[in-house]
């Protein structure tokens, strides 16, 4: 199975994107030597991708197939695309505060300590859908692991379309988000100009 060893802080400042948005509360002192560098437009398009790509840890393969599924939707492709790779599971336990970065929420779920709607759940690219109930397992919830991560991510916004209970470690799809309620740094229309060449 391929896996993104990329050092994070490396990426984030290629990228031009701020740690916060993976869950990571360090900052890089270096800067990017390039930064003032003239950029083409398909070198522009390529660098959204990039940034989608490894803000929700997918590779090229199934974010190829997310778009496709995405262009086959009703509606703007761009918009279709962020709300699919928002709606992963490995996702939506970051944002509901069970894991500090999304790639802790992916092994999260590929250990088997997620239940979805009462079924135990171990891919991290499963769809979740408006009215499922996401929770940690009962016998993980007394791991010490947990209470370091719900001590971190107490204070950590979550967005209105979940609804969160930290104390049981629970989680509700109040329903689908809508591009506007994302608060990711990537314009999806580039992406989709990229895909449509």
């Amino acid at each position: 199975m391929a896996v993104n060893r990329v050092p994070v802080l490396k990426r984030c400042r290629s990228l031009g994107l701020e740690p916060s948005y993976l869950g990571y509360d360090k900052k890089s002192k270096r800067t990017n030597s390039r930064a003032n560098k003239k950029v083409s437009e398909y070198g522009l398009q390529l660098r959204e991708k990039q940034k989608a790509k490894f803000i929700y840890g997918v590779l090229e393969k199934p974010f190829r197939n997310y778009y496709k599924k995405a262009d086959r939707m009703k509606g703007m492709t761009g918009e279709n695309l962020m709300v699919l790779l928002e709606s992963r599971l490995d996702n939506v336990i970051f944002r509901l505060g069970f894991a500090r970065t999304r790639r802790e929420a992916r092994q999260v779920v590929g250990h088997k300590h997620v239940l979805v709607n009462g079924k135990c759940v171990n891919i991290p690219s499963y769809r979740i859908k408006a009215g499922d109930v996401i929770e940690i397992r009962e016998k993980s919830k007394s791991l010490q692991r947990y209470k370091d991560i719900v001590e971190v991510t107490g204070g950590r916004l979550v967005p209105e379309w979940l609804d969160q209970d930290l104390e049981n470690l629970r989680g509700t799809v109040k329903e689908l988000p809508t591009r506007e309620i994302i608060d990711v740094p990537v314009n999806e229309m580039l992406i989709v100009e990229l895909y449509s060449k």
